[in-house]
């Protein structure tokens, strides 16, 4: 079985975070978004290919050709023109069944197990606000409509972006025209495979979408069931709570429900509450609620509720508005 992750995206909602790197590359219980999903398809598949684009590089360097039994094979998609034209560079290397994912969302290995148990699965999810989703419309179990961000209220049940298809999703694909935001929507395509084929409701056990830097907090809390996740060669002088912190970091300060990324230093009587801290960053001061990018220095400092652009130098300051 083969697996298509797409990861092409350059991802601003995630901004600044992504500004250095694409977002597969982000880490929430001290694992990235994509080795979260390849430890998760280890086992269900023996292939994956990797649609890249944005920051290719990084991702080819940090995965290589292969993970644990998981043979990997990159291909780009040179321009941003949706997930459905994405999935159509891989037509070539697709030797017939294969899952579908998001590159940054993450699923469970039972959602790709379940997935899989179907010719055409469409892995699906309950939520309390499906206006900002692709909202499912199923009639026992199978899929009947697919309405992107419908402005009134069509069901709670929305599409997570992981399905068990084959070959004849490329027919459906070359078929598909743009959509309002200029784009190949692989969505327009499950639609019309769906009006020959039955396509599979499977209903999620765990997926952990990642929208925006809170979701990234969100679902370290749950990867990490509540408990600290400490990184290698990290040294903690002060106090961990409910936290991840990376490798190499060192922390003599307080971290409170935040996460703080490789190669980080939190100063002494330092506070970071609520926070997600990028990568060689350089803190001391008191910063709640907010997204901190790499390589950020900043020196006796109040930052609340705002981001921080990356390599940014700052000290003695207040900071209540996005630093840019």
């Amino acid at each position: 079985m083969q697996a298509v992750i797409l990861a092409a995206g350059k991802s601003t909602r995630t901004y600044p975070l992504t500004l250095t790197k694409p977002k597969p590359l982000l880490k929430v219980a001290n694992k990235t978004l994509l080795e979260h999903n390849l430890d998760n398809l280890n086992g269900v598949v023996d292939q994956v290919i990797v649609v890249v684009g944005y920051k290719k590089n990084l991702i080819k360097i940090y995965f290589g050709n292969r993970y644990k039994k998981i043979k990997i094979r990159y291909v780009e998609q040179k321009q941003q023109l949706g997930t459905g034209n994405a999935l159509l560079f891989v037509e070539k290397y697709i030797k017939n069944d294969f899952i579908s994912l998001h590159g940054d969302d993450i699923y469970s290995k039972n959602d790709f197990k379940n997935v899989i148990k179907n010719k055409y699965s469409i892995l699906t999810k309950q939520v309390e606000n499906p206006e900002l989703f692709g909202v499912i419309v199923e009639k026992n179990n199978i899929l009947i409509d697919l309405i992107e961000k419908p402005q009134k209220f069509v069901s709670d049940l929305v599409n997570t972006g992981l399905y068990k298809l084959d070959k004849k999703i490329f027919t459906s694909l070359k078929k598909s025209k743009k959509s309002k935001r200029s784009e190949y929507e692989l969505t327009d395509a499950i639609r019309g495979l769906s009006k020959t084929e039955k396509i599979y409701c499977v209903k999620s056990k765990q997926w952990l979408p990642i929208g925006y830097p809170n979701d990234l907090l969100k679902a370290d809390r749950i990867l990490r069931k509540n408990k600290n996740s400490i990184g290698k060669n990290s040294r903690i002088c002060g106090k961990i709570e409910n936290s991840s912190v990376g490798n190499n970091c060192i922390i003599m300060g307080s971290v409170i429900n935040s996460i703080i990324m490789d190669n980080a230093i939190i100063g002494k009587n330092s506070v970071v509450k609520d926070s997600v801290v990028g990568e060689n960053a350089r803190l001391s001061g008191k910063i709640s609620g907010s997204v901190i990018a790499d390589n950020v220095k900043a020196e006796n400092v109040v930052v609340e509720n705002c981001k921080i652009w990356p390599n940014k130098q700052i000290s003695n300051k207040t900071i209540k508005q996005d630093l840019v």
